[in-house]
């Protein structure tokens, strides 16, 4: 399958998938690679929102600017408008079936480099290593993703 459009979902879509948006959009420019990219929430708590100081910070430390993105909500035609939905956790994946998405798309970041693992909140976690283990494990996550469908030759 060409893969030319990706969306990645979390929970508020405020921490982990604006992080992996943010990635993919870096690794996707430097490779000189169109990818429609995208991030939502399945929850809709912080639609229009910012992503968290946390996330911001650490991305621009890793030279990756999400302050331009907003959280939003999945959609419906998301389920159409995208080749791959790629969850955070599994309760991103639950939600995700529960809201029909087909199967053929929906996929665990985690399954990508991670052995399976899901990407953790970064809240879970004590302040600013917190986003630096999330950060690092989306980025791999990522990577191994794009590598895997010929987007991707570093």
């Amino acid at each position: 399958m060409s893969v030319r459009s990706i969306l990645f979902v979390c929970l508020g879509n405020i921490c982990r998938s604006p992080l992996a948006e943010g990635i993919a959009r870096n690794l996707a420019e430097y490779e000189g690679v169109e990818l429609e990219l995208d991030s939502a929430g399945t929850g809709a708590w912080h639609r229009g929102e910012l992503p968290c100081e946390g996330s911001v910070r650490i991305a621009q430390k890793r030279g990756v600017d999400i302050s331009m993105l907003r959280a939003r909500q999945v959609r419906e035609e998301d389920a159409s408008r995208f080749d791959l939905i790629i969850a955070m956790d599994q309760n991103n994946l639950s939600d995700l079936k529960r809201f029909g998405f087909p199967q053929e798309k929906l996929f665990l970041l985690g399954e990508f480099g991670l052995a399976g693992q899901d990407i953790p909140d970064p809240y879970h976690y004590r302040g600013e290593e917190g986003f630096e283990k999330v950060f690092e494990m989306i980025e791999e996550g990522v990577k191994t993703l794009l590598k895997n469908h010929g987007l991707l030759r570093l």
